[in-house]
């Protein structure tokens, strides 16, 4: 019982910032909806996936990817402010698990990047594509493995930093090349060998393969079987959690 409302502080925390944060919200949902129409629209006059769909349609699944992975990636922002502002002291000399504070911290980032994966997945109407009742809470059970997924290593990126200054690094050095190597704007089949190689190793690859499975079904050719996507996520989100809570145990 302890370790569980451990659990659900530090969610109900995390949630009470977001919805104070309208900004925060903005901003978030702002990146996605840009990539979409301008980059999106552009790109449309240009390429064409050949498969009888549009290519904003093609990348739908892709956006929706890239809004849970920077949602999941900098919601493990507030652990450096944590640190910074001498809270996390008093968080891991608290008597519950290191694991617990991984996993709370984890489902916060999840919870905040399903709401606003939510918002853009409503977006599916006005683009053209058509969803069966089953395939919007599909995709959002999807999604949510996803997330819980990056927000998992985002902590574990978060323990290497001890500023605000220094995380950002991640934005260029880590963040855009999962984006990009993620099959979101394009096939991972039309990358480079090297390139693919590379794609595989990352988790991201198999969410929004995932997705396409979900939002797209017979309309693409997927990268991978979705049993695999999943199966990577589920595996990839078990090792981040306890990679994560071996991090923790070092700050003791």
């Amino acid at each position: 019982m302890v370790e569980a409302n451990a659990v659900y502080v530090l969610i109900a925390r995390d949630f009470k910032k977001f919805i104070r944060e309208k900004s925060r919200l903005i901003s978030t949902l702002a990146r996605p909806l840009i990539w979409l129409f301008l980059v999106g629209g552009g790109m449309s006059r240009l390429v064409s996936p050949g498969i009888g769909i549009s290519y904003i349609q093609f990348i739908f699944p892709g956006i929706l990817g890239m809004t849970i992975l920077f949602s999941s990636i900098f919601s493990s922002i507030s652990i450096i402010w944590d640190k910074e502002f001498g809270l996390m002291k008093e968080i891991l000399v608290a008597p519950v698990s290191r694991f617990s504070i991984v996993v709370g911290k984890a489902l916060s980032g999840t919870i905040i990047s399903v709401i606003q994966a939510t918002i853009i997945l409503l977006l599916f109407p006005f683009l053209g594509i058509k969803l069966s009742v089953m395939s919007i809470p599909y995709a959002l059970s999807v999604s949510f493995i996803l997330a819980f997924c990056i927000s998992s290593l985002g902590i574990i990126f978060a323990t290497f930093f001890e500023s605000m200054e220094s995380f950002s690094a991640i934005m260029n050095f880590i963040v855009m090349p999962m984006f990009f190597l993620s099959g979101a704007m394009y096939p991972v089949k039309n990358l480079p060998d090297i390139l693919k190689w590379i794609s595989k190793l990352n988790p991201l690859t198999f969410g929004i393969d995932a997705l396409k499975h979900a939002i797209l079904k017979d309309t693409v050719i997927f990268d991978f079987p979705l049993f695999i996507d999943l199966s990577v996520l589920i595996v990839s989100s078990v090792v981040f959690v306890i990679l994560a809570g071996i991090m923790f145990e070092r700050k003791k």
